[in-house]
């Protein structure tokens, strides 16, 4: 299998490009619009036909590309059925599989850094890309987009680390300039959930990261929402998906 790992200095996100070197279809992973034209540019050197394009989940730190390579490339776009993105071609869940040549690429939910996170990982088992759940020694932050500092722990103990010991974790970040890490390592090394940490422990640790407010967060997420495309008008809406009613204050209410 062809594999491609990418970089987008600005959010330090990682893109995964992985193609069936026989029939040449492609899929890649957590695209970032501003790197469009280097994805494109890959793609089209090596003589690929992107089938796919996935997120890992709803991003906050950089916009998408999955529309913009739909539109371009004619890929369909994949993603949490969990995410509340209604634009995605695909929307996935546990244990879905997505084919691309002769290779699979299998679906782990993996909520908890949002409700709507997935992991996907390798028919043999060899790579896991875990998105912002389970990066190099830490994990994504739990305090916004149905964050759950619990559910986080259980998908990571329960999902990530069950796989086998040598499966290489390929992350969608890191702030320090790693590339990979395996389940053994992280198992034993991460100082949040490693090392025999309890759940009680990891939820203390989580609520004290008192972490910045995401930098694009306001940008990111009514276009991410829209598959990466450009939202009308000065304020982006995004709709309610439960009943909203006029408010006696300044606003709309929804009822508890």
């Amino acid at each position: 299998m062809l594999f491609r790992q990418l970089f987008d200095a600005e959010s330090s996100t990682y893109t995964y490009l992985l193609a069936d070197e026989a029939t040449r279809e492609a899929i890649l992973i957590d695209p970032v619009l501003e790197q469009l034209e280097r994805d494109l540019e890959v793609i089209q050197g090596l003589g690929l036909t992107l089938v796919y394009a996935l997120d890992t989940h709803v991003h906050a730190d950089h916009v998408t590309a999955l529309g913009s390579l739909r539109e371009r490339l004619g890929a369909r776009t994949v993603i949490s059925e969990r995410a509340g993105v209604a634009c995605a071609d695909l929307l996935v869940k546990d244990g879905d599989a997505i084919g691309f040549g002769s290779h699979l690429l299998f679906v782990l939910e993996t909520p908890g850094h949002t409700a709507g996170c997935v992991s996907y990982v390798t028919g043999d088992r060899a790579m896991a890309f875990t998105g912002d759940a389970l990066l190099i020694r830490g994990c994504g932050r739990t305090d916004f987009q149905g964050g759950d500092a619990r559910r986080l722990f259980h998908s990571i103990h329960g999902k990530l680390f069950t796989l086998p010991a040598h499966t290489t974790i390929y992350p969608g970040h890191d702030y320090h300039g790693r590339t990979a890490t395996t389940v053994d390592e992280e198992r034993r090394l991460n100082p949040r959930l490693g090392g025999g940490r309890t759940e009680d422990e990891f939820v203390a640790i989580m609520s004290k990261l008192a972490l910045a407010y995401p930098r694009q967060i306001d940008v990111a997420l009514p276009r991410n929402v829209r598959c990466g495309r450009e939202v009308s008008g000065e304020h982006a809406v995004i709709q309610p998906r439960v009943p909203v009613a006029a408010g006696a204050g300044a606003g709309p209410e929804v009822a508890p």
